[in-house]
């Protein structure tokens, strides 16, 4: 009854190479996967702060162009707008205009 396999030996040193090539596979493919991925993350925060830098320079553009609506609403530009581009004055200004020589 105390008989032994010869074959036994052999079977678990394989057995534990196999197990021992399937976890270094597996660690090699998520290190890859992890490198990736903080590669991603980096360039989604350089995406990020670009759109941030953007939204900024846009909210100015908006505030400016509030601004100037509320001066092309004014009365004080269809004076400006009267006076440089049609020639306009009030009856009791006087013009004065060179003379060309």
């Amino acid at each position: 009854m105390s008989r032994r396999r010869r074959g036994n030996k052999y079977d678990n040193r394989s057995g534990k190479v196999c197990i021992t090539l399937i976890v270094l596979t597996m660690l090699v493919v998520m290190s890859v996967q992890i490198v990736e991925i903080y590669r991603k993350n980096q360039a989604y925060i350089a995406q990020e702060n670009s759109l941030t830098e953007q939204l900024e320079a846009e909210t100015e553009r908006q505030e400016a162009l509030k601004e100037r609506e509320q001066y092309v609403n004014s009365s004080d530009y269809i004076e400006d707008v009267a006076r440089s581009k049609l020639g306009l004055v009030y009856k009791n200004e006087i013009v004065f205009k060179e003379k060309k020589k």
